[in-house]
């Protein structure tokens, strides 16, 4: 049945859950995974009633990798414009965590490196050893990993292939959190933290801290303005302000 719904979506209030759901192959990407996880993609940005994502994998596992049986048959898992699983290229306009639980490798690694946060299951595999099977971590692995850790510990890991765990990945800084339960039930409690403030104010807020990094000095501030600008003049600014005066939970509308 996984074969014929590669990838499964659950919606918890404004929480969109994306399951990869190939465990007979370790959730490896093929083509049918990724036009799937591209799909959820689009619903979660289009949907007003979602403001944050969480991507785990079926099975006890996140992602092996690419699925290699169909790379020989000459099946290629990424979509023109989107990348690797229909991510890596263009992840969602809102928070999307990552849910580790057993190996996050190859891809993988890359699904996870292209969400905003990770939490993962303490006895969770991290790596790129793509240079054991002669390839490359193309998928933004050798692109974002010096980004996001030490500029040598990334170039140690993509060049041996080796496989580091759930806590140096912590120590390194590229880990939110990590837990002994699974994975999915942490990122929940993250996700419902970020679910339940402002989405106008958590999907600038994103924006800013993504573009941010390439602004001139000279305009980063002229830059933010115009992300959140309209955040302050919203129907929800004001209904953030009221319920806090008013001790009560806030009624979002996305507007």
């Amino acid at each position: 049945m996984s074969e014929e719904t590669p990838v499964l979506t659950e919606v918890r209030g404004p929480i969109l859950i994306i399951t990869l759901n190939r465990p007979e192959a370790k959730n490896a990407a093929n083509l049918a995974l990724s036009k799937g996880v591209a799909a959820a993609i689009d619903r979660l940005d289009a949907d007003d009633a979602l403001s944050v994502g969480i991507i785990t994998g079926a099975g006890g596992t996140f992602c092996s990798g690419m699925d290699l049986k169909g790379f020989l048959k000459g099946e290629r898992p990424s979509i023109p414009g989107r990348g690797f699983a229909g991510l890596t290229e263009a992840p969602p306009k809102k928070p999307l965590i990552a849910a580790v639980d057993g190996y996050a490798l190859a891809g993988g690694m890359e699904i996870a490196l292209s969400c905003d946060m990770i939490v993962a299951n303490r006895n969770a595999k991290f790596g790129i050893p793509e240079v054991k099977r002669g390839l490359a971590a193309a998928a933004g692995g050798l692109i974002r990993m010096p980004r996001q850790m030490p500029f040598r510990v990334a170039m140690e890991f993509a060049l041996t292939g080796e496989f580091f765990g759930a806590e140096r990945a912590y120590q390194l800084g590229i880990i939110n959190r990590v837990t002994d339960g699974p994975a999915l039930a942490a990122a929940l409690e993250l996700a419902a933290a970020i679910g339940a403030n402002g989405p106008l104010a958590v999907k600038a807020s994103k924006q800013v801290i993504v573009e941010s990094r390439l602004w001139p000095e000279d305009e980063m501030w002229k830059r933010q303005q115009e992300i959140v600008g309209p955040v302050f003049v919203s129907e929800d600014a004001r209904e953030g302000a009221a319920a806090f005066a008013e001790k009560r939970p806030p009624n979002w509308k996305g507007k």
